[in-house]
């Protein structure tokens, strides 16, 4: 069994579509994890209410009201019944296919840590789970999916306390989602990229919500305290920093090039800056 939680921003618009879509499809998976929605934000009581999951309304939060990710961590470990547990952005959908993945690497790799790419979609409308609402994102994907960068994470599956101390980022600004890889591979455990086995999708936004828009979270003073906190771009690990990967044929160890990983974290600083 295990515990899923996220930290959702304000209902409100488009937003509200894509988190209520995310979440529906959360609730549908089997077996049914536990769920755990973190934070105060606008509608985050009434939709926890609705779809009957537990909402940890104390996290907290730096001069600018971000949520920060430790205490993200720290709340969810502290209420979660089960000792597997996975963080996910609050606008990504998990299909069918995730948790027999998970199942899947734990058995022969417990204690790893499990992250994967998305694939982006444009999704205006609610999702009808009543009917085959996998078949039609299969269909959306086939459309116009478009697999996102390495270099960006929304979900990570762990056991709790894997993390010896994550540092106070800013949730959703560049980075924190790069260094819990990098704090990962410190420690020398395996790092699994299910990418090759699991549709996991994104459903694409503005970001009218933020001031100053995509621009700012990148380039922010937010964006910068976090690239500080994790101690330089030298620490932006991603999807070609993990370990292993699985495939249809089973778990396959990685050549990590040492090399090649240096420039491509070169490169991500250059794209950033």
């Amino acid at each position: 069994m295990i515990t899923i939680f996220s930290c959702p921003k304000p209902f409100r618009g488009h937003i509200n579509i894509i988190q209520r879509n995310a979440i529906r499809s959360w609730t549908l998976l089997q077996p049914a994890p536990e769920i755990i929605l973190i934070g105060s934000e606008e509608g985050t009581a009434e939709v926890s209410k609705e779809f009957g999951l537990y909402n940890k309304n104390e996290v907290d939060r730096n001069e600018c009201g971000t949520p920060l990710v430790n205490s993200v961590f720290a709340e969810a470990e502290k209420v979660a019944r089960y000792p597997l547990m996975c963080y996910v952005n609050t606008d990504i959908i998990f299909m069918s296919d995730f948790l027999p993945a998970v199942e899947r690497v734990l058995k022969e790799k417990p204690g790893s840590l499990l992250v994967g790419r998305r694939l982006n979609v444009d999704l205006r409308q609610p999702l009808d789970c009543s009917k085959n609402w996998e078949e039609f994102l299969i269909n959306l994907l086939a459309k116009q999916g478009k697999p996102n960068y390495h270099t960006a994470m929304d979900y990570f599956v762990f056991s709790k306390g894997l993390w010896d101390k994550i540092p106070p980022f800013a949730l959703g600004r560049t980075m924190w989602d790069n260094w819990l890889v990098y704090g990962i591979r410190a420690q020398n455990i395996p790092v699994v990229d299910l990418s090759e086995v699991t549709t996991v999708v994104h459903q694409e936004h503005d970001y009218d919500h933020y001031p100053g828009g995509i621009k700012a979270l990148w380039e922010g003073k937010e964006a910068k305290k976090n690239i500080e906190l994790a101690g330089g771009y030298g620490h932006a690990y991603s999807l070609r920093d993990t370990t292993h990967r699985l495939t249809k044929k089973g778990l396959k160890r990685k050549i990590f090039m040492p090399i090649v990983s240096y420039y491509y974290k070169i490169i991500y600083q250059y794209i950033s800056s």
